[in-house]
């Protein structure tokens, strides 16, 4: 019963987020362009399928995988389990005691945002725009890889209790820096990754992530440190995914230079 009140409230709650939506387009449609809705009986049954999706979804999310992720988070962060891993641990434990922490970080940031269905369209689409130059698979794990490496780098900022800014302002700068020599196609699909991390399976996960750790750790303060992990997960796959472009582009142009090489050599 108590499952079956969740499933209505949630709902409930999702058909009053999509109806806005719903209303914008249909109104835009009648009133602005005036012509009738192409194909309504399937546009009606696929906002249907998208509330009944999205209710199991978040439902599914909120009973399973955000208490436990938030259960592993604070057992992992326990100074007890810390110092039964690490030989001779002081009273005080330092950053490197915390090798755990920093696996356990990389892995949620990989696997949360390869499950982003976010970042699974925003892929499909750069596929199809692209022609096949982008593929699905390689934009989706090099955000993964920036993610990782930004929740990583993150739960470090907060077990050493650096200023955050620090972090920030040093990132944009390699993002300005790479802008000037990425390529242009991937430019701007490079920012929109960024964004896209930042969804409804990724934020709550790495959010209890960083109360956590803040919480547990002496000196730490859950408002003050315990934030800002979303922050770092929005600017390092802008990082890997023009990375990743540049990476492509050098291996073409030493693919190039090789067989341009070689087609001397035989000419000689």
């Amino acid at each position: 019963m108590d499952l079956l009140l969740h499933l209505l409230r949630t709902g409930t709650s999702t058909l009053t987020d999509v109806l806005p939506i719903a209303g914008i387009i249909f109104g835009f449609q009648l009133l602005v362009l005036r012509q009738n809705i192409p194909n309504l009986k399937s546009v009606l049954v696929g906002f249907a399928y998208v509330l009944v999706g999205l209710t199991l979804f978040l439902v599914g999310l909120e009973e399973a995988l955000f208490p436990l992720g938030k259960l592993m988070a604070q057992q992992l962060t326990d100074p007890a389990f810390i110092r039964s891993t690490v030989e001779g641990a002081g009273a005080t434990l330092q950053w490197n005691d915390y090798k755990w922490i920093y696996l356990f970080a990389a892995a949620i940031g990989f696997s949360t945002t390869i499950a982003e269905p976010a970042l699974i369209a925003v892929a499909i689409k750069a596929q199809q725009v692209s022609g096949g130059a982008i593929t699905v698979w390689g934009l989706r794990i090099a955000v993964a890889i920036g993610a990782a490496i930004g929740i990583t780098i993150g739960t470090f900022r907060i077990i050493t209790g650096t200023p955050l800014h620090y972090y920030i302002i040093a990132g944009y700068i390699v993002v300005v820096i790479q802008t000037l020599f990425a390529p242009r196609t991937i430019i701007a699909l490079a920012y929109d990754s960024g964004g896209v991390t930042t969804s409804t399976v990724t934020v709550p996960l790495v959010t209890a992530l960083g109360l956590g750790l803040a919480s547990t750790i002496p000196g730490r303060s859950p408002l003050l440190d315990g934030f800002g992990l979303i922050a770092f997960v929005c600017l390092f796959p802008i990082i890997s995914v023009m990375g990743y472009a540049q990476l492509g582009e050098w291996r073409i142009h030493r693919l190039k230079k090789k067989q341009k090489n070689d087609g001397s050599q035989n000419s000689d």
